[in-house]
């Protein structure tokens, strides 16, 4: 099961064609991922998986090590933080490594259907992602742990957010859509984008999911 930070529809017309790099280390995951992909309404895989001419980078792996997170910070700064991770595993304190590297969609390799894997990088085109429930409770965890332990993350950087983003980065935390967080929090849904969209770019966050562990890093969520 899934803990939708926000959802994509997997309908596309042509003119909003995503054009998506697939990572691996090994040849057989490599064109897997691409299979899975290739037939998909909306999306184009790049020859070669050329990052500079694509919207979104795709990194399948067997679990998080130094390699793959060097991988997941080049694709970010190419890609404006539009990255899909399909692991296997990820290991004790990689998830919040993880997740500074910009990767606003992580996919269990044993749930990554078809279309759960489409939906994800359609999702991270416009910016959104997905996390698994269970790593999202984990990553709760490790903050709240970091926070016992006394590490950086809040002092001066609490009075980097206001109030009002705040709540808007609560509910997305929670799962809500665009469209529910307005109506919650009685905002029009262009205000939550105007949120977002300030508070991403004031922090040199690459994608909600960025925003949120900023969030969690500081102690507000």
């Amino acid at each position: 099961m899934q803990q939708t930070l926000t959802h994509d529809t997997a309908t596309a017309t042509m003119t909003d064609t995503v054009t998506v790099a697939v990572h691996a280390a090994d040849p057989i995951s490599r064109a897997g991922a691409a299979q899975q992909l290739r037939d998909h309404p909306g999306i184009s895989l790049v020859a070669g998986g050329s990052t500079e001419s694509a919207t979104v980078g795709v990194v399948v792996a067997d679990t998080v090590d130094e390699t793959v997170l060097t991988m997941l910070r080049g694709l970010s700064r190419q890609t404006s933080g539009r990255v899909v991770l399909v692991v296997g595993q990820i290991g004790e304190n990689r998830l919040l490594d993880v997740v500074g590297c910009g990767v606003g969609t992580i996919l269990w390799r044993h749930q990554a259907s078809s279309s759960q894997l489409a939906n994800g990088v359609l999702a991270a085109a416009k910016g959104r992602g997905e996390v698994p429930a269970d790593l999202l409770g984990r990553l709760l965890g490790e903050v709240a742990a970091m926070s016992r332990d006394g590490a950086p993350g809040g002092g001066a950087a609490r009075t980097a957010l206001g109030d009002r983003e705040v709540d808007v980065l609560r509910l997305i935390a929670d799962g809500l859509e665009t469209a529910e967080i307005a109506s919650r929090l009685f905002f029009s849904e262009r205000t939550v984008k105007n949120v977002l969209h300030g508070l991403t770019s004031r922090l040199h966050l690459r994608n909600r999911a960025h925003a949120v562990a900023y969030a969690l890093r500081a102690g507000y969520l």
